[in-house]
């Protein structure tokens, strides 16, 4: 039986809006707190301008240069493209109305109030004109866009004001001006006696915009937004130079090819066609908006509001590791492996354990991947620290980890400057694997000891992040993940591993094979079953593989946060298969793999989604879980997320989800990890003080 017809695969773009369409339903749903709510709705819009960004502007390519390839379900880019625009708009259309209908009405009974400029009160106006005056006027610049002054080239995301003139002797009707990234897209009002009151930057300006024009008449002014390609372009075989070569591409991001017009609704038609024709875009490409244009300039406001009875309850993290003055972190790591589920746990540990290793003496060396991490990380300055310290130090650092290229080509200035080796990984891959090394001299010789996770080092996202990390000192997966580094630093071939799979070398091949051992032992009347969780699943020949097992009788559970192309209930086909999703409070990051294996579970974390590019076009590490308690711990993990009935949804045929209906008991898999954090936590705080006092 073949499992390669193509309708057998969802579209992986249209998957992809039904997950934002999840995360729209959080901001939707009314049991959720509203200030979350908000953010919910700030993501969406975050989420739809990367999609523009990345995906809609590489099908735009494609249509362009005459590419009529297809993807494992049949649609060609133009296909694509249609069915987007038809689902994107209804997105967008349910964002809004939640926004006018919902959101904005509930935030105004808390007096939170956004209110457009003609419904500011008499008293503040005459604020707002000396705010325009003293902090708007002076860094505005009217653009003129006639043959003498052709139109300018407009940053990426960038929010303007498209202005219709008329007057005698004109050699044009239409000019731009830019609203300054510099500014607040918020400004509150001067005297709020009573709650909050805002107005929109872009009202402002778009109020006074006259101001700018002497002598000639404002016939009418619109706010609109660019969003333009993004994709890096850079030819590593070619580039000398590739932290140099990443700079240059980044100065020209910005001015990539317009993808995506937002306009205010009330936009006449004569403009909007100014814009499409400015732009070379077509009507599919503009977007009539019915509110404030993006949403995502609301989310520091939504975070620095103070009003945590709009938000979710605060809670302190699980510290798994405890330490004191007299035993280190690697004491602890030689009494056993130790699992950290970020952010029930603390990611401290984490920092601690880089920050000993730099301070520890004994500490010979230090190896260490990044792909992401945060603005102020103390990680990096533990490396540094390590490196000052007359350690040997290497770093593998993400220069093209997307929309985080400049932060990284800092970061890697910084450490290299302090001594750290700093190479860019393999060339073609990028390097997405979370592992860390140290290479530690103690009394019966050397001894290393590991982190490996699935989640960044990054200390910001960890808090609201699901994520697994073990640390452990076998030497069986040490000494292999020592390979691995060899791999990726220096020009050694791949060797054959037992406890690592690796990306891009066997890790497809490893996962297929354990799949297709599922469906060996289904035929054959031994347990078996699986269990994926992953952020996203898109591989043809792992869904293929799937697909075999399924047939073959394998019970297939699959957690999949966001694009799925699997197509569940095709009888014959995936009868076995149930597909749910997770989306809540933390964004579910984790990745956990469990085969049934004949009734001797194997389980399996890592950095890597089944797709594509994580499969073949990345540096990805997937690890063993071996410890029998900490196996039952992933055990437990697993079969709380498939209990959720609060935020799981389950997947239709057609590719839409639905909420789970469960008889059982309310159960929200992610707060009840935030309880049991806080369980164990009390536990351990009243253990300390007992053997305190005795």
């Amino acid at each position: 039986m073949g499992f390669s017809n193509k309708a057998h695969f969802h579209n992986r773009e249209l998957s992809w809006l039904e997950f934002n369409q999840r995360v729209l339903d959080q901001a939707i749903d009314e049991s959720n707190p509203l200030l979350e709510r908000l953010k919910f709705l700030c993501i969406v819009s975050s989420n739809l301008d990367e999609f523009f960004e990345v995906r809609v502007a590489g099908l735009k390519q494609q249509k362009q240069t005459h590419l009529f390839s297809t993807g494992p379900d049949g649609m060609t880019a133009t296909q694509s493209l249609c069915a987007i625009s038809k689902r994107v708009r209804r997105l967008v259309d349910d964002q809004y109305r939640c926004w006018r209908e919902q959101l904005r009405p509930q935030l105004e009974a808390q007096r939170i109030r956004f209110h457009t400029y003609p419904s500011v009160p008499a008293e503040e106006l005459d604020h707002f004109a000396e705010y325009f005056q003293k902090s708007i006027y002076p860094v505005l610049t009217p653009l003129a866009i006639d043959p003498s002054h052709p139109f300018p080239q407009l940053l990426n995301k960038s929010l303007n004001v498209i202005v219709e003139l008329e007057g005698e002797g004109l050699e044009t009707d239409i000019a731009v001006v830019q609203v300054p990234r510099i500014l607040p897209r918020v400004v509150p009002f001067s005297k709020s006696v009573d709650g909050d009151d805002y107005v929109f930057l872009g009202h402002i300006i778009q109020h006074h915009v006259s101001a700018l024009f002497h002598g000639v008449k404002v016939k009418s002014a619109h706010i609109f937004r660019v969003t333009r390609n993004s994709n890096l372009y850079v030819d590593e075989e070619e580039a000398q130079n590739l932290l140099h070569a990443i700079e240059a591409e980044l100065r020209k991001v910005n001015r990539g090819a317009a993808v995506r017009i937002e306009v205010e609704k009330d936009c006449p038609p004569n403009v909007v066609d100014r814009l499409l024709e400015i732009f070379s875009l077509e009507e599919e490409d503009i977007f009539r908006i019915d509110g404030p244009l993006n949403f995502v300039r609301l989310m520091p406001l939504a975070l620095q509001i103070d009003r945590p009875d709009l938000r979710y309850k605060r809670f302190s993290p699980n510290t798994v590791v405890s330490l004191d003055t007299e035993r280190d972190i690697f004491f602890h790591i030689r009494k056993g492996d130790i699992l950290v589920h970020h952010p029930y746990d603390n990611f401290q540990t984490v920092v601690d354990f880089l920050a000993q290793a730099a301070e520890d003496p004994h500490v010979l060396a230090i190896k260490q991947t990044l792909y992401r991490t945060s603005s102020d990380s103390p990680l990096v300055q533990a490396l540094i620290e390590a490196a000052r310290n007359g350690k040997q130090v290497t770093v593998v650092i993400e220069l093209k980890a997307r929309f985080d290229e400049a932060a990284n080509i800092k970061w890697a200035r910084m450490m290299r400057e302090a001594g750290v080796d700093v190479v860019y990984g393999v060339a073609g891959l990028k390097t997405h694997a979370k592992a860390m090394l140290i290479v530690r001299s103690e009394g019966d010789g050397i001894r290393r000891y590991a982190h490996l996770g699935t989640g960044n080092y990054h200390p910001s996202t960890a808090k609201i992040y699901t994520d697994l990390g073990l640390f452990t000192c076998r030497e069986e997966l040490t000494s292999e993940l020592a390979e691995t580094f060899n791999c990726i630093t220096g020009i050694s071939k791949f060797p054959q591993m037992k406890e690592l799979m690796v990306a891009p070398y066997d890790l497809a091949p490893s996962f297929i094979k354990l799949i297709d051992q599922e469906a060996e032992n289904a035929r054959a009347g031994r347990p078996s079953g699986i269990y994926a969780k992953v952020n996203s699943l898109v591989e043809e020949s792992v869904i293929e593989a799937l697909y075999r097992a399924s047939a073959a009788g394998v019970p297939i559970r699959l957690l999949v946060r966001g694009m799925c192309a699997v197509k569940v209930g095709i009888p014959g086909v995936s009868d076995n298969i149930e597909v749910r999703s997770l989306v809540g409070r933390f964004l579910e990051h984790s990745r956990i793999f469990r085969f049934e294996n004949g009734g001797e579970p194997k389980i399996y974390l890592g950095s890597a989604d089944w797709m594509p590019r994580n499969l073949f076009r990345r540096v990805e590490i997937v690890f063993p879980i071996v410890s029998p308690g900490m196996k039952d711990h992933v055990e437990e993990i697993l079969a709380w997320f498939w209990r959720d009935n609060v935020k799981a949804k389950v997947m239709l045929p057609d590719g839409t989800y639905v909420p789970r209906i469960s008889s059982e008991p309310r159960f929200d898999a992610q707060q009840e990890f935030v309880e049991d954090a806080q369980r164990r936590r009390r536990r351990k705080q009243e253990a300390a003080a007992a053997e305190k006092n005795l």
